[in-house]
């Protein structure tokens, strides 16, 4: 039987982990494998195929240097791009396609309760995730452990809504949105603060493969002195990977930490990379971590 994709990721996640606690000691294809109880033949393809490069590669996408080098281009790829990077093949920008509509300041306050919800609990290449939507759009998107975690959190962020489970066509697009398919404008329904749905709007405007700072997107909003408020808000997100909070890093270069987890963040910002930056022949410079994987 074929592994499920959270079967695949969870293996994927701990490897990248394995390798961050024992970079130093320079960690072979082998020893990876060995650590994972495969063979480094079935490692090497397994890892292959789901970031689309090989393991050394990908790890090459999430080093610091890398990262650096990122944070250095023209910020004005943030608001003024003209998104033409990864438009063809798997690195189609979904964010084109998401649009924003803050919740009335009655379904703010009163915890949803004019609110029909409908959730689900799906499988996306970094593990399950709870997907709840209104007639408005999607509402809620979270990564979780188990669906009764995730409808947990649902119901602690919409305490008076009627929840139902099942499945709409626009968590199916939300769904189709980490392969990078063609979709139709997508609306998220969110509740949030004025500069909460500011942020959460300037985040959309990051590109795939490429990564902001909190600093860089308090200044492009304007707040220089707000980063702090900026960093608040991006914890506050209540819509993973469809609104790429995963996008915004330390200004050193650091992934820093993430509502579902920095490895999840870190995985993420890898498989971005290699879908649209390998397609623009970007080579990032080999880092003292990067695993010294063979046959590449």
């Amino acid at each position: 039987m074929k592994p499920s994709n959270t079967q695949n990721f969870e293996r994927i996640a701990r490897a990248i982990e394995y390798i961050g606690a024992n970079f130093r000691a320079q960690p072979t294809l082998d020893d990876v494998a060995s650590h994972l109880h495969m063979s480094p033949y079935h490692f090497q393809r397994l890892f292959s195929e789901w970031a689309g490069v090989s393991p050394k590669k990908f790890l090459q996408y999430i080093s610091i240097e890398h990262a650096k080098k990122i944070l250095r281009a023209p910020q004005a790829t943030l608001f003024d791009t003209t998104f033409d990077i990864g438009l063809s093949g798997t690195g189609r920008l979904h964010d084109l396609f998401v649009k924003i509509k803050g919740m009335t300041p009655r379904e703010y306050k009163n915890g949803g309760a004019d609110l029909r919800i409908v959730f689900s609990f799906l499988e996306s290449p970094f593990g399950k995730i709870g997907i709840a939507s209104t007639h408005r759009g999607i509402c809620f998107m979270a990564f979780a452990d188990s669906e009764t975690d995730a409808f947990a959190d649902l119901r602690a962020e919409f305490p008076k809504a009627r929840i139902e489970k099942g499945a709409t066509e626009s968590h199916n697009m939300a769904l189709r949105s980490f392969y990078g398919g063609e979709t139709e404008t997508l609306h998220l329904h969110l509740k949030g603060r004025d500069f909460q749905l500011k942020v959460w709007e300037a985040l959309l405007k990051i590109p795939m493969g490429r990564l902001s700072s909190y600093g860089a997107l308090a200044n492009e909003l304007k707040t220089p002195k707000a980063a702090r408020a900026v960093g608040t808000a991006i914890g506050k997100n209540p819509i993973a990977y469809l609104i790429p909070c995963h996008r915004v890093i330390q200004s050193g270069g650091m992934l820093g930490g993430y509502r579902w987890g920095a490895m999840r963040k870190t995985a993420m910002i890898g498989w971005e990379s290699a879908r649209v930056l390998d397609e623009q022949a970007i080579k990032p410079d080999l880092y003292q971590g990067a695993l010294n994987a063979k046959g590449n």
